[in-house]
């Protein structure tokens, strides 16, 4: 059985000292540092996952901005539905 304690006092709130205080100060005047960025580097198994999803409107742009995969493919594409002609 749990008894309830009938005699707990509160323990004070411990207030900062002035040395405290004066070691902090000069921390806050230091520099920001700058935000630290990751560089992420994907798989060739997830390119080409990626490649194969994409629609082709995402192909098209991609094209236009100058990406050879996507000129490349766009070409294919094209040279597949066009009727030959020999």
């Amino acid at each position: 059985m749990v008894n309830p304690v009938s005699n707990a006092t509160k323990a004070a709130p411990v207030q900062a000292s002035s040395a405290v205080a004066r070691q902090q100060a000069p921390n806050a005047r230091t520099k920001p540092q700058p935000a630290i960025t990751d560089t992420v580097q994907i798989s060739a198994a997830a390119k080409n996952l990626q490649e194969s999803t994409e629609t082709s409107v995402q192909t098209s742009q991609e094209a236009r901005s100058g990406d050879p995969q996507a000129q490349r493919l766009l070409a294919k594409e094209e040279a597949a539905q066009s009727p030959s002609t020999k």
